[in-house]
């Protein structure tokens, strides 16, 4: 079983800015591009960085408006140096949180999670700029063909892994969610059935429907 990389899904074609790039560029090269964020990117092309539509609202939503009910939050200073800020160095979000390409679509989105990050810069061994992955792309992982998921449950976790003949166990797979039926020895194989199982990439749940041949605890006793 082999988990989806970074390189598979991340963005080639970077949209890119340096420290002195102004403002209204950046709002620009978003809108021109469809994009929500920018990494902020040194002369080695070492990402500093990332200036998102967030860092930029800033700018709106410390003004003052006498029209409006609602009060004014309190800004911290730092989101007051963002607000006030005019070229990307000031507005990014740093240090820039980044990816390796060979990482996987799991080590990508946990770091995602612990961070509160919405995308990673992708760097290579020299800390350069090589792509960008967003949660969006990693959930592209969930547009794996039915066929495809069964195809690689049966043959790579079922037979592969676990050496279980297809007599023993079969998938079926809907819309991503799987359900398993069939018999294996012991019980204590089914929750490692499961658990591989859902661990393929593009798999959504996982229901066993999986009987098994021989009680560990009654032979354990008899052998005693």
């Amino acid at each position: 079983m082999q988990h989806r990389t970074v390189a598979d899904l991340m963005t080639h074609a970077v949209v890119r800015v340096r420290r002195d790039t102004p403002f209204k560029e950046i709002v620009e090269l978003l809108a021109e591009n469809g994009i929500t964020a920018v990494p902020v990117v040194d002369e080695l092309d070492h990402p500093l960085g990332v200036v998102s539509e967030a860092d930029l609202l800033r700018k709106c939503s410390a003004r003052t408006d006498p029209s409006s009910a609602t009060p004014v939050p309190h800004l911290e200073a730092w989101e007051r140096a963002k607000a006030e800020g005019a070229r990307a160095e000031e507005l990014m979000s740093a240090p820039a949180v980044c990816a390796r390409p060979e990482w996987t679509v799991v080590e990508a989105a946990r770091l995602m999670a612990l961070r509160n990050v919405k995308r990673l810069p992708v760097v290579d061994e020299a800390d350069r700029l090589k792509g960008i992955v967003s949660r969006g792309d990693l959930l592209r992982v969930f547009l794996r063909r039915d066929d495809a998921i069964r195809d690689e449950i049966e043959h790579d976790v079922l037979r592969g892994t676990l050496g279980l003949a297809p007599s023993d166990v079969a998938a079926e797979v809907h819309e991503g969610q799987v359900t398993l039926r069939g018999t294996v020895e012991v019980p204590s194989l089914i929750p490692i059935v499961e658990r591989l199982c859902r661990d393929v990439d593009g798999v959504v749940s996982v229901q066993a429907h999986i009987g098994f041949r021989v009680d560990a605890s009654r032979t354990s006793a008899g052998t005693a």
